[in-house]
């Protein structure tokens, strides 16, 4: 168990060292529903699945058309061809008549005996039958069997978050539900006797609580069945109450706020005091102040208090742990390399992270910029910014220099 006195002089923990701690602590939850397909867009899939069928499950038409068998056109002088019958989708598979054309539609099954479909534009249709100029050739205009999916490919993977299209491809080889993870649980409340809910009024040295409604977006984003108990009164008596309960009903506890080393800060002894504290104070910028724990067998994780810090710090922890126990195959993202339209010059012991915006030229070049005003405090920068600028410890940047730049949307997979 970490010291947690009010002159902790803890070391601060490394960017990747923390991200490593958290990540290797959780694990994927076992709970697996079967869920109808209407229902399972956004769920995370628990197991791959294996096509029963082959998708088309028959050669068809891709053309409205004339199916043909190219063998009866041998002589070049045949140009023309009876037309015996008519096939359109939904139609069971025929035999085509030899000598013969069938006239086709898009999605009909490919009669036995065909191996082209002429399109109607290139077919002249009189009393005698059909007549072209253009000589066909095998296989022309036509979809195979499995032409999209194959018999036992595998065509969702486990720990995938199904998708729009997701699902209509399972319901493409007739599959009427998908096995799910059960949504990950969490529980949050948030503690500062200086917050008000928006809508009511805002007397002298309140604020509103704007880190409620921001987490709750993050934690929809991602899926997860929300517990919310709300605003909880500023003292220890409360936050422990709160804990408490949220451990009991959750599967993850976040809180933001009360885990800095201030009288007022009561979320960190109240770990301390019902459960296990792993980790606190990172060297990183925003969120210094972040505490990883445990209260009985539920993980929890104290955000800092400051809006930024409570956005940055979810992206970059609480993301891949909440991913890790939906089931995903969560990995670290990646940073992408863009030349910077900004100087850095004063190097910070800590890892920062800047919010940043991609900036594309007229000449095709990109590069990315960061919000004038980078305080922990302006929320406004994380509306602006579309992504993250990693700089490494004790490092600047001049403009020009190259950057990485992580976007938002890696942190949600």
């Amino acid at each position: 168990m970490l010291s947690m006195n009010r002159c902790d002089t803890t070391p601060l923990l490394a960017y990747d060292d923390a991200l490593a701690q958290l990540t290797g602590s959780v694990a994927p939850r076992a709970a697996v529903t079967e869920v109808p397909l209407l229902q399972a867009t956004g769920r995370i899939l628990a197991r791959s699945i294996d096509a029963a069928i082959d998708v088309p499950g028959c050669a068809m038409s891709s053309m409205d058309g004339y199916a043909i068998n190219t063998a009866d056109l041998a002589d070049a002088a045949i140009t023309r061809l009876p037309l015996s019958q008519r096939i359109a989708a939904g139609d069971g598979v025929t035999t085509l008549k030899p000598g013969n054309a069938a006239r086709i539609f898009t999605g009909a099954p490919l009669p036995a005996g065909a191996d082209a479909v002429i399109m109607q534009e290139q077919v002249q249709v009189d009393a005698q039958g059909i007549c072209f100029e253009q000589r066909p050739q095998s296989g022309q205009n036509i979809r195979p069997r499995g032409n999209d999916i194959q018999r036992g490919a595998t065509i969702l993977r486990q720990g995938m978050r199904l998708r729009a299209q997701d699902i209509g491809l399972a319901a493409s080889v007739g599959l009427g539900s998908l096995p799910v993870f059960d949504a990950v649980r969490v529980g949050i409340f948030f503690t500062g006797d200086e917050l008000v809910e928006p809508g009511e009024a805002l007397a002298s040295g309140k604020i509103y609580d704007s880190n409620r409604y921001t987490l709750h977006g993050l934690l929809e984003s991602l899926g997860c069945e929300i517990v919310d108990l709300g605003l909880v009164g500023d003292t220890l008596e409360a936050t422990r109450a709160a804990m408490l309960e949220a451990s009991a009903r959750a599967d993850l506890v976040v809180t933001t706020g009360g885990v800095s080393v201030g009288e007022e800060d009561h979320v960190r002894i109240a770990i301390e005091q019902l459960g296990e504290l792993r980790l606190w104070r990172l060297g990183i910028k925003p969120g210094k102040p972040l505490a990883y724990g445990q209260i009985n067998e539920t993980a929890f994780i104290g955000l800092p208090g400051n809006p930024v810090s409570v956005f940055a710090t979810f992206c970059l922890f609480v993301s891949p742990v909440i991913q890790i126990m939906q089931g995903r195959d969560w990995h670290k993202p990646i940073a992408l390399p863009v030349r910077a339209d900004f100087d850095w010059p004063k190097p910070d012991s800590r890892r920062e992270f800047l919010r940043a915006r991609l900036v594309y030229g007229a000449q095709g070049d990109t590069r990315v910029e960061i919000f004038p005003n980078q305080d922990s405090g302006v929320l406004t920068s994380t509306v602006w910014a579309d992504g993250f600028v990693e700089i490494a410890e004790n490092e600047t940047v001049r403009r020009g220099d190259s950057v990485d730049y992580l976007p938002y949307a890696q942190f949600f997979g």
